[in-house]
């Protein structure tokens, strides 16, 4: 039978609306088709319930998701709240549709996912681009200046609104607080795509989340860091600068119709556990975190990202200076049942949440630190992922180019065209190459650089990048 094992329901409806569902089963003429039978195809289906019907009768006639919803936002101190089944993903897309229309240009940070930039597309938005501050010493990205914010506000008026991601994918926190304050003083709101961060806020070694430091809206992977369902997310929004209405609107324009009730129950769950007992798991997580950096930080030649610019539970190891391939690296963790989030040849991140303790993280990174003495090797210079490095050239908005007649070409020949996919290394998929941008020989030796390094190009037409497609010329 279903359990409650922290007892969470009384605090949680969704929860509480799948617990009733399983403990008494209905013999539903409704979807989904294996009809709560798993004699059929096996356990993949159990436990998976419709919200219409599931969780809710067909006509919705008890409310559950709206005040699961509504719990949520009173949790983060937001207006508004939308729960996704499709992931941070759907979040940034829906909000795209909502902040600005059809030709409108937006202020993008390049640490952006590419959903964002696929939400460009949707909404037919163009980007004028800023990029993060890198740090010399690891390579890896740091914030967004608001300085450079504040520059770009005010070189282009026009601009409806601030997209930034925060904190980055290896963990960096930038100014949030600021970029809020220099949006507001031009009259946009600030957008942040938080998807690593919905443990924030929630423990006084971690940072605050997004909209206690001014952001209008916040878009959060609740699967990442909390102990939801693969794809749960949500968005989070103050609805000064931004119309509830319209982002409301946006949600529902880009969700399925058919949300799956186990995502949205474990959503609702992770909010209850992480209201009720956030600080004291959390507490675990970042000593945990903290031992581990460092043993890690005793490993000849080993950077650990560390300080207060960083997320207490997210770790970062740069092994540039030790020799050793990351991939290497990697190969042994997975042999020893520990795969981590990323890893490259100079770059390894793992990810650590709530549901970690100080068993889980010291394996991890015991197993790091006699993996990396095993293949250490000559010391390589620091280099960093080159898509940080990479400057945009944009030659028509992203929409026109991704819905333009195209052509293949061999990338030796595709430096001068305009790039009509969007080609990223993945993860953390951050785009190298966005649609509308021109190709240059930079784009063409950051993708050169990521492969070299054993990263994965993803989304690209070619996987072997043997050919991009291009806009065909007027």
């Amino acid at each position: 039978m279903p359990t409650d094992p922290r007892g969470l329901r009384g605090n949680a409806p969704l929860l509480d609306a799948w617990l009733r569902f399983r403990d008494s089963p209905p013999t539903p003429f409704t979807v989904p088709g294996h009809k709560q039978r798993d004699d059929l195809v096996g356990d993949v289906v159990a436990g998976d319930l419709p919200h219409y019907a599931g969780l809710d009768t067909m006509k919705l006639a008890t409310g559950v998701l709206a005040e699961a919803e509504a719990k949520a936002a009173a949790l983060w101190g937001a207006d508004f709240c939308r729960f996704s089944t499709g992931g941070s993903t759907h979040a940034n897309q829906a909000v795209a549709l909502a902040v600005a229309g059809d030709g409108d240009r937006v202020l993008v940070s390049r640490t952006l996912h590419r959903s964002l930039l696929l939400g460009l597309v949707l909404a037919g938005l163009t980007p004028v681009w800023v990029r993060p501050d890198v740090d010399p010493a690891t390579g890896l990205p740091l914030g967004v200046s608001p300085e450079v914010v504040r520059d770009a506000l005010a070189e282009h008026p026009d601009l409806r609104a601030v997209f930034v991601g925060d904190p980055s994918y290896v963990g960096t926190v930038g100014d949030v607080a600021g970029i809020a304050e220099a949006a507001h003083d031009y009259g946009v709101p600030l957008i942040v795509d938080a998807a690593w961060a919905a443990h924030f806020g929630f423990h006084p070694d971690v940072p605050q989340h997004p909209l206690a430091l001014g952001a209008d809206v916040m878009v959060t992977s609740a699967h990442k860091s909390l102990p939801a369902y693969t794809q749960a997310a949500l968005v989070l929004a103050r609805t000064e600068r931004v119309d509830a209405a319209r982002l409301d609107a946006g949600v529902e324009a880009t969700a399925t119709t058919s949300p799956a009730g186990a995502i949205l129950a474990s959503t609702d769950a992770a909010r209850a556990l992480l209201e009720r007992d956030g600080e004291e798991l959390l507490g675990e997580a970042v000593a945990a975190t903290r031992a581990a950096r460092d043993r890690l930080a005793a490993v000849d030649g080993l950077i650990v990202l560390d300080g207060p610019g960083v997320d207490p539970v997210k770790l970062a190891l740069v092994l540039s200076a030790t020799g050793a391939d990351g991939n290497a690296v990697e190969l042994d963790l997975l042999a020893a049942g520990l795969p981590v989030e990323s890893a490259d040849r100079d770059v390894l991140i793992a990810v650590i949440t709530l549901a970690d303790t100080h068993e889980t993280v010291g394996r991890l990174a015991a197993v790091v630190a006699e993996s990396v003495e095993r293949h250490r090797g000559t010391p390589r210079p620091v280099a960093g992922p080159a898509a940080y490095r990479v400057e945009p050239v944009t030659a028509i908005p992203p929409r026109e180019a991704f819905f333009a007649a195209s052509e293949p070409v061999a990338i030796d020949q595709a430096v001068g065209r305009v790039s009509a996919e969007l080609v990223a290394p993945y993860p953390p998929g951050i785009p190298v190459l966005a649609p509308g941008e021109r190709i240059t020989e930079e784009t063409l030796a950051a993708l050169d650089h990521a492969r070299e390094a054993g990263v994965r190009i993803a989304y690209a037409a070619d996987p072997a990048l043997a050919t991009l497609r291009v806009t065909r010329p007027a």
